[in-house]
């Protein structure tokens, strides 16, 4: 056998023994099966009703889809609770008219992770996102709808590089 197949053959063999458990989008589980993500309770001063239920799902989802974690109430391998801090609605360009041309609403969501297996991972953190749109508009049906579908693609990802892809 020749050197270069004989040395493919031992990175191929090799290679897999030092890559842990990984997702093809980046993140590492170890050896978590499962994942707990709480409520999210609505803390804001500004309280849109389904605020809550929609993010605490968009959560879940995100590591359903890009984990093979199973989602449990409780005992999670891997569990995240907290609560929407702010959520907030400015203008961000006006008009000559002296109206908004513009608005922005803001969520932030405080995150607490708790690694069951490896302790040193857990964290404390807000994560935070914005999503514009026409100040002619108002804040209901579809455009709210985008705006959080935005927000929470943003936040939700940024979540889970923090708590798996250790970004």
């Amino acid at each position: 056998m020749n050197k270069t197949l004989l040395s493919l053959i031992i990175i191929m063999l090799v290679l897999p023994l030092g890559c842990g458990v990984y997702s093809f989008t980046g993140g590492s589980t170890g050896d978590a099966e499962t994942v707990q993500v709480d409520f999210f309770t609505n803390s804001a001063n500004l309280v849109e009703p389904s605020l809550s239920q929609r993010f605490t799902i968009a959560l879940q989802d995100r590591f359903l889809r890009q984990t093979n974690l199973k989602l449990t109430d409780t005992g999670g391998d891997l569990h995240f609770e907290g609560e929407i801090t702010q959520y907030r609605i400015i203008p961000i360009a006006a008009t000559a008219e002296q109206t908004a041309a513009q608005n922005r609403l803001t969520i932030a969501v405080r995150v607490r992770y708790y690694n069951r297996l490896n302790e040193e991972d857990n964290f404390e953190q807000t994560f935070s996102f914005y999503s514009d749109y026409d100040g002619n508009l108002q804040l209901t049906g579809s455009v709210l709808d985008t705006a959080y579908e935005d927000i929470f693609e943003r936040i939700t990802q940024d979540i889970f590089n923090a708590a798996v892809a250790k970004w």
